[in-house]
C-alpha cells in the first residue's frame, strides 16, 4: 500500500494511537485548511477519509489487517533459461534464476535478535585464532544494541556458558569474562551446541530472530549424527544455525549438513585476521532480516525433477530438498533472497504444455505473521518448432558460475572414485576457465593441484577448501542489482 493511502501518516499519528488522539489530529488538521476549500480537493478529501476509516472500530480493524498484509507481501521474480522445449526422446534441462523481493514501501523496525555465539576452545584454538576470535566477540558487543539478546558458549570435550542469554550489556566485567578464555581438550561440537540452543530457548522464540554461529576449527569426535538430530529440532523450532570453519583441519561436509536444516551459512575463514570482519559482516545481515523460514512447496508435475538448487544471495550455499521442500533461510532488507535450481525435465515426444506452480511460505517476524503465500508460476511449451531464445546474460554468468564450482567438488568425487587421470583433467580445465575469468589465485591454486594430481594422486586438504569455497564465493561477485532483462 502506497505512502499517500497511510492512513495514520495522513493523520500525522501512530498505529497504537487512541480513538482520542485521532480525533484531535483531524481537527487539528481541519484548522490548517482555508475556509474557502472545496470539500471536493483531493487533499481534503483524503484527510476526511482517513478519520471516516480509522474512527470507526470496525473499520479501522479491517484496515490494520489490510495494511498488515500489504507491508508483509512479497514479490517473485523468475527467469528461465528457455521456455520453449523440444521435442525429443531424451530428458532436458532448463534453469530457473528466482528472487524473492519485500513489497513493503518502507521496512518495520527489525525484530531483536537472540543470538548465541558457540565457540570452539579446544587445544587447536590456542594462540592467534581464539585471539582472533575474542577479540571479534568483544567488537560486535559493542556494536549490538541493548534490546538484542547474546549469550557466549565455549566448548571442546564440554561446554562452559561464559556469558548466559540477556541484554546486550557491554563492561568491563562482560570483557574480562571473554578475555579469560583459554583454550584445552578435545573436539566434541554437539556439547557446545547444546549448551547453545539451550541458551538460546531461554527467551520467548516468538518474540525474536533466532540464530546460532559456530565457531571450529576442528572436527567432532563421535556426535556427529546428535549434532544433525540437533539441528532439524532447532529448525522446527526457528532456530537458525551458521558455521565458521578456522584454518583448514574441519570437516566441511559435515558443516554443510549442519547448516542445511535451516538453510544457514558456512564460511571458510583461512587467516585469523578474517574473523573480525566476518562476523561483523554476517551480524548486520542478521539485523536487517525482513523475513525468515522461507520455503517454496515443490508441488511440481511428474515430468519435472529438481536436479540441484543453490542459494546465491545473500550468501552462497548449496540448497537441499526435505520432505518435497527447499528450506531458503532469510529476506534481508531490500536486498532479494536468489536462487538458481536446476530442472530435468522428461522426454517430451508431442506437443505439450508444462505449468510449474512457485509457491513459497515466509515468515515476518516485525509483522507478527506466519506463513505468508506468495506464489508465481513458470510455464514450458513442448513443441516441434521449439524457439532458441537466449537467456539473460545474468543467468548465464549465474550457471556459468556455479558450473565452476560444481567442478571443483566433481574432481574430488573423482579422485575418490579412484579415477585420478580424470580428476587432474577437469582440475587442469577448471585452471583454465579460472583463469580466463582474471581469477589469478584461484588459478593458481588449480594448477598446483593438477600438478599434485598427476604426481600423487590427491589433493590438499587446504587446496580443495581454497576451491571449494573460492568458487562458491564467484556467485557472490555477481552485481544482482544489475538489469537482468539486459
Amino acid at each position: 500500500m502506497s505512502q499517500d493511502s497511510d492512513y495514520y501518516e495522513i493523520l500525522g499519528v501512530i498505529p497504537a494511537a487512541t480513538p482520542e488522539v485521532i480525533r484531535v489530529a483531524f481537527n487539528s488538521l481541519l484548522k490548517g485548511f482555508p475556509k474557502d476549500t472545496s470539500p471536493e480537493d483531493p487533499v481534503f478529501q483524503q484527510v476526511l477519509q482517513a478519520y471516516k476509516v480509522l474512527s470507526n472500530s470496525k473499520r479501522r480493524a479491517t484496515y490494520d489487517a489490510l495494511m498488515k498484509k500489504a507491508a508483509a507481501s512479497l514479490r517473485v521474480d523468475v527467469q528461465a533459461s528457455r521456455l520453449s522445449l523440444e521435442l525429443s526422446e531424451t530428458e532436458q534441462l532448463a534453469y530457473l534464476l528466482i528472487d524473492i523481493h519485500s513489497k513493503a514501501q518502507k521496512l518495520n523496525p527489525q525484530t531483536p535478535l537472540n543470538l548465541s555465539l558457540v565457540i570452539d576452545r579446544s587445544t587447536s584454538m590456542r594462540g592467534e585464532r581464539l585471539d582472533k576470535v575474542k577479540a571479534a566477540v568483544n567488537i560486535l558487543m559493542a556494536r549490538l544494541t541493548a534490546d538484542n539478546l547474546l549469550s557466549v558458549v565455549t566448548f571442546s570435550d564440554r561446554a562452559q556458558l561464559v556469558i548466559p542469554a540477556d541484554h546486550v550489556a557491554y563492561n568491563i566485567h562482560v570483557t574480562a569474562k571473554i578475555n579469560s578464555i583459554e583454550a584445552s581438550g578435545g573436539t566434541e561440537i554437539y556439547q557446545g551446541l547444546s549448551a547453545g540452543v539451550e541458551e538460546i530457548r531461554q527467551a520467548p522464540l516468538s518474540n525474536y530472530m533466532n540464530h546460532l554461529i559456530l565457531l571450529t576449527d576442528g572436527r567432532t569426535y563421535g556426535d556427529s549424527d546428535k549434532c544433525l538430530q540437533l539441528a532439524y529440532a532447532a529448525a522446527e523450532q526457528g532456530i537458525n544455525i551458521s558455521a565458521v570453519g578456522i584454518g583448514t583441519d574441519w570437516n566441511d561436509e559435515f558443516l554443510d549438513k549442519l547448516v542445511a536444516p535451516s538453510s544457514g551459512h558456512t564460511a571458510f575463514i583461512e587467516n585469523p585476521e578474517d574473523i573480525i570482519n566476518h562476523l561483523g559482516k554476517q551480524i548486520k545481515g542478521l539485523g536487517q532480516v525482513y523475513a525468515q523460514n522461507v520455503r517454496l512447496s515443490l508441488d511440481f508435475p511428474e515430468d519435472v525433477t529438481v536436479e540441484t538448487g543453490f542459494k546465491l544471495t545473500p550468501f552462497a550455499q548449496p540448497l537441499t530438498i526435505e520432505d518435497r521442500q527447499i528450506n531458503l533461510g532469510s529476506i534481508e532488507g531490500r536486498a532479494p533472497l536468489s536462487f538458481l535450481l536446476e530442472l530435468k525435465i522428461a522426454p517430451q515426444q508431442r506437443p505439450n504444455r508444462i505449468n510449474i506452480p512457485l509457491n513459497f511460505l515466509a515468515d515476518i517476524p516485525s509483522q507478527e505473521i506466519k506463513n505468508d503465500l506468495v506464489s508465481a508460476q513458470v510455464q514450458f511449451l513442448a513443441l516441434k518448432d521449439a524457439s532458441a531464445a537466449s537467456p539473460s546474460p545474468i543467468l548465464i554468468k549465474a550457471v556459468r558460475m556455479l558450473n565452476m564450482y560444481r567442478m571443483s567438488e566433481k574432481v574430488q568425487d573423482d579422485v575418490e572414485a579412484g579415477k585420478t587421470d580424470e580428476a587432474a583433467a577437469r582440475m587442469g580445465h577448471l585452471s583454465t576457465r579460472l583463469l580466463e575469468l582474471g581469477q589469478a589465485k584461484l588459478a593458481h591454486q588449480a594448477h598446483t593441484e593438477t600438478v599434485r594430481l598427476a604426481s600423487m594422486g590427491s589433493v590438499s586438504e587446504e587446496g580443495r577448501k581454497r576451491l571449494k569455497y573460492g568458487t562458491r564465493a564467484l556467485l557472490e561477485l555477481i552485481d544482482w542489482d544489475s538489469n537482468k532483462d539486459e
